[in-house]
């Protein structure tokens, strides 16, 4: 059994987000082999990642604030925390925090045995980011 501690948070990369956003892997990283990932990322309000397609799918663990999220071709919908998202293998998505709130998640997908286990697109635009979401509550 491994036991870590103070895992450091890096801040997320502009090539693949917009706004402000923090990262801190919180398993499959450091073990080789692994076959899961688990990251935990705090969106600054408006911060959201690009478009992207996950090998195996993704899964999103909705932990406190408000965001945003969309499948490739349908609407915006609202998120909030104690939600869970399901995106399907190879589904282009992004999520993110909405215009005022922050969000925080655990988003979670497996490694494929062979190729890469993400594809990432481009930035969400504006436009894509602020179409009115449904599912709010």
């Amino acid at each position: 059994m491994d036991l870590i501690r103070n895992r450091p948070t890096r801040r997320a990369s502009a090539e693949t987000f917009t706004g402000e956003a923090w990262i801190e892997d919180v398993a499959g990283r450091d073990r080789a082999g692994a076959r899961i990932r688990v990251g935990l990322v705090r969106f600054a309000p408006g911060a959201r990642n690009s478009w992207h397609a996950h090998a195996l799918g993704q899964t999103l663990r909705i932990l406190d604030g408000v965001g945003r999220t969309q499948v490739r071709g349908g609407e915006v919908m609202e998120v909030r925390a104690g939600d869970t998202v399901i995106a399907e293998p190879g589904e282009w998505h992004w999520h993110g925090a909405a215009p005022d709130q922050f969000m925080s998640h655990l988003a979670m997908w497996e490694v494929p045995a062979d190729g890469p286990e993400t594809e990432w697109g481009p930035l969400v635009s504006d436009a894509e980011y602020s179409g009115e979401p449904a599912g709010g509550a």
